[in-house]
């Protein structure tokens, strides 16, 4: 499997943030529709394997099958872009401004949200028969995540809130790191493994994810769970996506940039040197900051596709 060095791995990532960031309204809310269907598909497939088999970590096992292949296809979640197009406009990239960063994470917002509820929907069909019958076995099963995780919080105030927010923070932490490892590997295997490990583990600790919540919250309100729509976003939801973002950005994606950014390379003291090298000591460093442009860079030819990048820039 092929590596990639920390130093090229921030330049994929930066590059892949400024594509992300200049995506036209409907192509961005496009993919961020698609990521957060498959991602909920996901979450309903790995809780019907929980609840059927009574084995937990056989599903959070499996889970990580739609997070694989929504990023392999190129779509969006919201805990990705926290962590890409921040790094994008610190590296002062084409295009991306504070503006254009915002306008990103709302389209996003929108899109994994329609997406996320329309899988709710068509699962909530699915599990009571088109809602002619009791929910199955999984559905009742959601139902309770869905009071277990907003009226659960609640019943401890501000220490529930906070524990919620941590575990926004601790989710984000492993799901960007996931969406890290697309970059590391140019190999499809590589890519595999690399976003396998950090999101099983997130799913398996019950961390919060803000687009996984999207589908399994919806279901439960659908199937009749008792908790109401603010419970869900005042005790669930609005902390979550604040933790996502921290912890996308604290944990994964701020530490790969000022570790590993490209910096200029410094100059020498001439007095230091051999007679023979003195000469060059003078010659102006070459500034390394951004790599050249190249067609491998979204940033320098559009949000097009390359051999390279492929499953990763997206």
């Amino acid at each position: 499997m092929s590596y990639v060095q920390p130093a090229d791995l921030v330049d994929r990532l930066t590059a892949a943030g400024a594509a992300k960031a200049s995506y036209s309204t409907g192509a961005t809310i496009l993919r961020a529709i698609m990521g957060g269907a498959i991602l909920a598909l996901a979450a309903a497939f790995a809780v019907t394997v929980s609840t059927q088999t009574g084995q937990p970590l056989l599903g959070a096992l499996l889970f990580p099958v739609g997070f694989i292949m929504l990023y392999l296809m190129g779509f969006d979640l919201l805990t990705g872009v926290f962590t890409l197009v921040p790094l994008a406009w610190l590296a002062r990239r084409d295009g991306v401004t504070l503006p254009a960063m915002l306008r990103n994470w709302g389209l996003v917002f929108l899109g994994n949200l329609i997406g996320a509820v329309a899988v709710a929907v068509l699962m909530a069909i699915y599990f009571t028969y088109g809602f002619a019958t009791e929910p199955s076995a999984v559905g009742e099963a959601i139902s309770e995540i869905g009071h277990g995780r907003t009226v659960g919080y609640a019943e401890y105030g501000a220490a529930g809130m906070l524990t919620l927010f941590v575990r926004g923070v601790l989710c984000n932490w492993m799901v960007s790191t996931g969406v890290v490892g697309a970059f590391m590997s140019d190999s499809m295997l590589g890519k595999i493994a690399c976003m396998w490990m950090p999101v099983m583990l997130f799913f398996y600790m019950g961390f919060e994810h803000s687009i996984v919540n999207m589908f399994l919250f919806p279901s439960g309100l659908l199937l009749g769970a008792d908790f109401t729509l603010m419970d869900y976003l005042i005790w669930n939801e609005i902390p979550t996506v604040i933790g996502n973002l921290v912890g996308g950005l604290t944990f994964v994606g701020l530490p790969l940039y000022l570790a590993h950014r490209r910096r200029s390379t410094p100059t020498t003291d001439a007095a230091a040197l051999p007679a023979e090298s003195a000469s060059t000591a003078t010659a102006p460093a070459v500034p390394t900051d951004l790599p050249a442009a190249s067609p491998a860079d979204p940033s320098a030819v559009g949000p097009t596709e390359t051999a390279d990048l492929v499953g990763a820039t997206r």
